[in-house]
């Protein structure tokens, strides 16, 4: 594309950085960020990279302009249906009809239950957290979903290739699929859980929506608990869930499609392009971060960037499961008076979300 910065890439038009993205986004990332607010990748299409707060509001606010429906996330099967490709005007009403369903008062009743199932799963003394957050994650949905109905083997089957490398969790699945989808129904026609309340895609977008993003947050959550002891308290547990999210988003990248030309800024991004946003560079920009690399929970004791923290997306299309998260999080870190790190690689390790490299050894007690 003509007139934006580009970082080093192969000269084979709009598949120029492929080969990078696929072997290190993060890097790419970062080194178009060092270009500019706005720059450009050829990722088999064009698309036009922004973490400005500016550029957040623009792509997350427009959703008859910038589209889910042909994005990146609907590359994968687990996210192609359901509100999540529902586009405006059909969106809003949509959402408005789901969201009662997962508004924090509804989640209210669910907690004595969430933590009694979490109890049960109380990891041994010693533990790989990336392990023990997946079988947290997965008992948390199944509670709520289908009230702990819903076969575990299956389900860890269903989900598990969002946690591998790519192309995994790009595959076409149908048998899998069929299996779970059959499964649904008939807890379903049972009248059981949250799931009997929800049409069919939903579920299935549910589960795989609330699944690596949430295990991945609790295992670097988890890390810097014991890292960072004077914040592992209850009083204090969210504030270092917001800084865990803020360091490390685990969608470190958002992407739409423009459905019309857009010129913003003396930006052209022509139609059907790609339009990328990055929460993981807008949450370590220095001008909307003190000390961005730090790990400092402190922060969220004072006012937020408008548009500067999205690791729950933003605007109308904000996670559905946002509430579900935090009370799995501030649930799980409450069954620990004490961690300690025993060792462990926390760098991040992108794929279709952002985890920890691992492993996460601790103690806990």
């Amino acid at each position: 594309m003509k007139g934006l910065p580009q970082p080093r890439g192969y000269p084979w038009g709009f598949f120029g950085h492929l080969p990078r993205w696929a072997g290190a986004p993060l890097a790419l990332l970062e080194e178009g960020a060092r270009l500019g607010e706005v720059f450009t990748l050829g990722l088999g299409r064009w698309a036009v990279v922004g973490y400005s707060p500016a550029w957040n509001r623009l792509v997350l606010s427009d959703l008859e302009t910038f589209c889910s429906t042909g994005s990146l996330a609907t590359l994968t099967p687990y996210l192609r249906g359901g509100v999540i490709t529902t586009e405006a005007p059909e969106h809003k009403p949509h959402r408005q009809a789901l969201d009662p369903l997962f508004h924090r008062r509804a989640l209210v009743g669910w907690q004595a239950r969430l933590q009694e199932t979490l109890e049960a799963l109380r990891p041994p003394e010693t533990f790989e957290a990336g392990a023990w957050a997946s079988q947290v994650v997965q008992a948390s949905l199944n509670l709520l979903y289908f009230e702990g109905r819903f076969p575990p083997a299956l389900l860890a089957r269903f989900l598990a290739p969002l946690q591998q490398p790519f192309p995994a969790p790009l595959l076409p699945r149908p048998l899998g699929f069929a299996r779970v989808r059959h499964e649904v129904r008939r807890l379903q026609r049972l009248g059981v859980g949250l799931a009997a309340r929800l049409p069919l895609e939903e579920v299935l977008i549910g589960l795989a929506a609330g699944y690596d993003t949430t295990a991945h947050t609790l295992a670097w959550a988890l890390w810097h608990a014991a890292c960072y002891p004077q914040w592992h308290h209850p009083q204090r547990n969210s504030l270092l869930i917001q800084e865990t999210l803020r360091l490390y988003p685990p969608g470190f990248i958002g992407s739409r499609r423009a459905a019309r030309r857009v010129e913003w800024a003396g930006v052209v991004i022509p139609k059907g392009a790609w339009v990328l946003y990055s929460p993981y560079l807008t949450h370590r920009h220095p001008d909307l971060w003190s000390q961005p690399l730090v790990f400092d929970p402190s922060r969220f004791e004072g006012r937020l960037p408008a548009w500067g923290y999205l690791p729950f997306g933003g605007g109308e299309r904000t996670c559905l499961g946002m509430h579900l998260a935090r009370l799995v999080l501030e649930t799980a870190l409450s069954l620990f008076s004490q961690l300690e790190p025993l060792k462990g690689d926390p760098t991040p390790r992108p794929g279709l979300t952002l985890a920890p490299q691992g492993p996460l050894w601790l103690r806990g007690r």
